[in-house]
């Protein structure tokens, strides 16, 4: 009688778990716990949010004038701006000193709107209510 070959094992799949049954998922990875019970609101305890009416978001000023309400007159104004020389006026023109252009052209940031800081102004009141620097 001719003997048959012993059937073949297969190996356990990685992490040495079987394959989990239809309708479960894979067990957790060695070194994980179960998750934390889920966060039950207490009724007695509410949460109130607070809303300032009228707040905000804080105006960015930039080169152009702004739409806004003055904090000094409490009007309704677009502001009215002018270039003032600021940090990165003078900068420059000690950076062309260095460079050897003394002669004059050290002045060129000094006439220059794009070099100059922006302080915008209320027509109503003529109070400064911002200011944008360059620097």
């Amino acid at each position: 009688m001719a003997s048959q070959p012993p059937p073949q094992q297969q190996p356990p799949p990685p992490g040495g778990y079987p394959p989990p049954p239809a309708g479960y998922s894979a067990p957790p990875p060695a070194g994980y716990s179960a998750p934390p019970p889920m966060y039950q609101p207490n009724p007695a305890h509410q949460t109130v949010v607070v809303t300032t009416p009228g707040y905000a978001q804080p105006l960015i000023f930039r080169e152009g004038p702004v739409n806004m309400s003055c904090p000094f007159c409490q009007a309704q104004i677009v502001t009215t701006t002018t270039y003032v020389t600021g940090t990165l006026a003078w900068l420059i023109c000690g950076i062309l000193i260095l460079l050897g252009f003394w002669l004059g052209c050290c002045l060129i940031p000094f006439c220059l709107n794009g070099c100059k800081d922006v302080v915008h102004t209320c027509p109503n009141c003529r109070q400064q209510v911002g200011k944008f620097s360059r620097m």
